[in-house]
C-alpha cells in the first residue's frame, strides 16, 4: 500500500470532514486545516484515534498570511524531505438569501477570497512542499458553470466558483511541468449544512466518488472540470 502525504482544507465539518476520514480510512497521511481547531471537535475526535497521522492546524484560506504560516509549519509536520501528495482545496463560503437589487460589495468580496483567490494563492503557497506528480484537487461546483447558468441565485457563490475553475485552468498550466494535475470537481448536491435540507447525496457517496475521480487522473486530464462521477462538465 503507498502512504499518501494529504492535505485538507475546510476539513472541520462537511465534505472537507469526510475527506480527512476517508483518507486516514485508506491509510493516508493527513494534514487537516481548519479556521479555528480548538473547536472543532470531530476533527479533534479524529486525530486522537489517529496519533501521528493526523495532525491538525488552523489556517483561514481568505488570509494570505495565514497561508505563510502554514508553509512555513508543514515541513515540520511533513518530515525531512516530505512532500505533498494531495492537496484538497475544501473550504468555502455559501452567502443564502442574497437577491437582485440587494447583492452587497462585502459579501461578493468575502466569496471570492475564500472561494477563488483562496485556493488559487495557497496551493501557490505550497507549490514548493507538492511532490512532482501530485494532485490538487479544487472542490468547485456545477453553480460556477457559465453554460450552466439557468437563473438569478447565489450570485456571489456561482460568481467565485467560475472564478475558482478559471483559477484550476490556470494552476493546471503553471504546473504542468512537474507532472502535477489540477483539477475543479464538483461534489453534487451533497447532504452537509451548505448543502441544505434537501441535498441528494450522502457526503461518503461523494467522498468516495470524488477520490476515485482523483485517484483516476492522467496528466492530460489536469485544468478539467468533472463532477463526483467522473463526468465532465461544461465551463
Amino acid at each position: 500500500m503507498i502512504i499518501r502525504h494529504c492535505l485538507v482544507t475546510g476539513a472541520n465539518r462537511g465534505l472537507g470532514l469526510e475527506f480527512v476520514r476517508q483518507l486516514l480510512a485508506r491509510g493516508d497521511r493527513v494534514v487537516a486545516t481548519c479556521r479555528q481547531p480548538g473547536r472543532a471537535s470531530a476533527l479533534n475526535a479524529l486525530a486522537g484515534g489517529h496519533p501521528g497521522r493526523l495532525h491538525v492546524l488552523p489556517l483561514d484560506v481568505a488570509d494570505p498570511r495565514s497561508h505563510a504560516t502554514l508553509a512555513a509549519e508543514l515541513p515540520l509536520v511533513l518530515g525531512d524531505g516530505g512532500r505533498l501528495d494531495l492537496l484538497v482545496n475544501g473550504a468555502g463560503v455559501l452567502h443564502s438569501g442574497e437577491r437582485f437589487g440587494k447583492v452587497t460589495a462585502a459579501i461578493l468580496d468575502d466569496s471570492f477570497r475564500t472561494n477563488a483567490a483562496g485556493p488559487l494563492l495557497l496551493t501557490q503557497a505550497l507549490a514548493p512542499l507538492l511532490a512532482d506528480g501530485a494532485r490538487v484537487a479544487n472542490v468547485s461546483s456545477e453553480l460556477g458553470s457559465i453554460t450552466n447558468a439557468g437563473r438569478f441565485g447565489t450570485p456571489s457563490y456561482c460568481i467565485s466558483k467560475a472564478a475558482q475553475n478559471m483559477a484550476s485552468v490556470l494552476l493546471a498550466h503553471a504546473l504542468r511541468e512537474r507532472g502535477i494535475v489540477v483539477v475543479a470537481l464538483h461534489p453534487g448536491w451533497v447532504q452537509t449544512d451548505m448543502g441544505g435540507p434537501n441535498a441528494t447525496v450522502p457526503a461518503a457517496d461523494s467522498v468516495r466518488g470524488l477520490l476515485a475521480v482523483i485517484d483516476g487522473l492522467a496528466p492530460e486530464d489536469s485544468g478539467s472540470f468533472r463532477d463526483w462521477r467522473g463526468e465532465t462538465l461544461p465551463w
